[in-house]
């Protein structure tokens, strides 16, 4: 019979504490920190093995000597399977683990020696897939190539992009059959073998819309394709896109119903929800060609089942002021055609001229091989005043243009470009006071490199005939100076000076009008050329540092050109409410400008 000591639970529990308290000394005695030190290779090597050794995830964690042995005892091994999947099956590890006081020190010396290559890589693909274009795209893109190290992760990722190119080309049952790496040690050679069953390639079926407030019928004008056309991935999000530029609905969702495809057909559903239908916008600005002002603006996104839209804006700023109205009405097809029907009152009043003129305009307006064009009879009348001299115009004429642009993101274009040309051309006596033909082009280019880079390269290229010029408005007299001129300028102040024989009338209107701010004698040329490259760097995910030039110069005939050059730094902010620029800008070797010009910008890039 065992004898059996009954301890109180409370006496019990105390015992306990203190004897652990007492042994706690004891667990702890010998514990450090540990360090990892990896010698033979760098890069993505490095990494590799830093992120695959157990050891190395304990630097911020206290250890025991026998804890810290352990470790390193995987340590060699786990460093030689962290180098496979980057080809490297024929490593080294050795090394010695230190002790320093309490810390330790794990030292791993790897040669890697040579990395396996690819010898054969055969990618098989039924019937005509290899044949489109993004399947052949991702193809020739497939890595690791040929005679190149073997890499896990390219090798994965590059399955994956052939797989996503079949899928966007319609082959949305493709089955990836064969998958098979053989890797050879000996000879530091590997064999890809990858073969698809396709399946058919299927077409686009009826599309369904859902919560939309207009009927299947308008709606059809924004699908991109034919029912029955083969199905793209691309065409897809561009019937996204085109919904969400319509601007009418505040959820628009494009998805293929792939649970009802059937007999290589496959329907489309589009998931939407009306946006707002009255929107006011309102806000304070600030440019240096401008000056400080207010913008407001209302918009009836759809005024009737028909989708026409109506829109006012107005703006008041120290040296611009304008009213615009535009009542816009969409038509059938699938090219965003519309027709569009404005009026704009403009009042500028700069360094160089002042203007009040009106102006109605009716376009067409339709997506064209992926550009924007537009065809438009524009009128314009009013009074304004250049280098002092009066003038007055009335001006009936035709315009035509294309725009284009592409952006990898519209908030930071790190990857874009814009392209606008643009014709017009009046006929004196057709409700016109003299007769020109006009041309003008605008482009910009960006750029990423590396994170935290980009290059801005821009553009501007006009040209001029006209019979008066003194009848052109300032409004289609080329200028250069200004936030996206020549920096280091103000705004139009560069430009032909008033022909000498105005020079004494523009003086004496000077003289005659003392409480009048007397203008720059820059008349305005009938030809233009302005380029910029501009390089910037964040040092922060919001802010960074600008350095450009610009040159170029407006011109009436090629002996008159004179090239101005302005150079400068900026500071960049990405806001939340857009890209702010501040920049100063410096004129070079140019004895009649000196000084420093501030340029302030808030918009988007493109």
């Amino acid at each position: 019979m065992q004898d059996v000591l009954a301890i109180p639970r409370s006496r019990f529990r105390a015992r306990t504490a203190l004897a652990l308290l007492l042994a706690f000394p004891a667990i702890t005695a010998g514990a450090g920190q540990i360090a990892v030190e990896v010698q033979g290779v760098d890069g993505r090597l490095h990494d590799a093995i830093v992120a695959g050794v157990e050891i190395a995830h304990y630097g911020n964690r206290e250890v025991t000597a026998a804890q810290a042995r352990r470790l390193f005892e995987r340590a060699e091994d786990q460093a030689r399977e962290a180098l496979e999947p980057y080809g490297y099956f024929n490593v080294d590890v050795d090394g010695e683990l230190e002790e320093h006081g309490e810390d330790f020190l794990a030292v791993l010396r790897v040669k890697p020696g040579e990395p396996t290559r690819v010898n054969a890589l055969d990618i098989r693909l039924d019937r005509d897939a290899d044949g489109q274009p993004a399947v052949k795209k991702a193809l020739a893109a497939f890595a690791p190539a040929q005679g190149q190290p073997l890499d896990q992760p390219a090798y994965e990722k590059s399955k994956g992009a052939i797989q996503a190119a079949l899928f966007a080309s319609g082959y949305l049952d493709a089955d990836l059959a064969t998958h098979r790496v053989e890797v050879t040690r000996s000879a530091d050679s590997a064999d890809i073998h990858l073969a698809w069953t396709v399946g058919p390639r299927y077409r686009f079926g009826e599309t369904a819309f859902e919560g939309g407030q207009f009927p299947d019928a308008f709606m059809d004008r924004y699908i991109p394709w034919n029912e029955g056309d083969f199905y793209s991935q691309d065409r897809l999000l561009e019937f996204q896109q085109r919904l969400i530029d319509a601007d009418y609905f505040a959820i628009a969702q494009v998805q293929p119903d792939t649970e009802h495809a059937h007999d290589g057909v496959i329907p489309i559903r589009v998931m939407l929800a009306p946006a707002k239908r009255t929107v006011y916008t309102g806000g304070v600005f600030i440019g240096t060609d401008t000056g400080p002002g207010l913008r407001g603006g209302v918009e009836r996104r759809w005024v009737n089942s028909r989708g026409h839209k109506l829109r006012f804006d107005v703006l008041a700023a120290q040296r611009l002021k304008t009213a615009s109205a535009l009542y816009q009405i969409p038509l059938a097809g699938h090219d965003n055609h519309s027709l569009n029907f404005g009026a704009n009152f403009r009042d500028e009043d700069t360094d160089t001229s002042t203007s009040r003129t009106f102006g109605l305009a009716a376009t067409d307006s339709r997506i064209w091989h992926g550009w924007t064009r537009q065809l438009g009879l524009k009128y314009l009348t009013g009074n304004f005043k250049v280098a002092n001299i009066q003038g007055d115009t009335t001006l009936l004429y035709p315009e035509v243009s294309l725009a284009r642009k592409k952006v990898d993101d519209p908030m930071f274009v790190r990857d874009g470009w814009s392209l606008t040309v643009a014709a017009r051309a009046a006929q004196e006596g057709v409700l016109s006071k003299t007769s020109f033909v006009q041309a003008s082009a605008d482009a910009k280019w960006i750029r990423g490199f590396g994170e935290k880079s980009r290059f801005i390269a821009r553009g501007s290229l006009g040209s001029t005939s006209v019979d008066d010029f003194r009848r052109l408005p300032p409004e289609l007299r080329f200028f250069a100076g200004g936030d996206r001129s020549i920096r280091g300028y103000g705004y139009q102040t560069i430009g032909p000076p008033l022909a000498p024989e105005y020079v004494p009338a523009a003086q004496a209107w000077c003289a005659a009008h003392p409480d009048k701010s007397c203008q720059a004698l820059i008349a305005g040329g009938r030809n233009l050329i302005v380029v910029s490259a501009e390089y910037e760097y964040y040092f922060k995910p919001d802010w960074g540092i600008a350095a450009f030039v610009d040159t170029g110069d407006a011109f009436n005939d090629h002996r008159d050109y004179s090239q101005k050059t302005g150079v400068g730094l900026g500071a960049r902010w990405r806001s939340p409410v857009g890209m702010v620029r501040v920049d100063l800008g410096f004129p070079v070797g140019d004895k009649d400008h000196k000084g420093v010009e501030l340029h302030v910008v808030i918009g988007p890039d493109l």
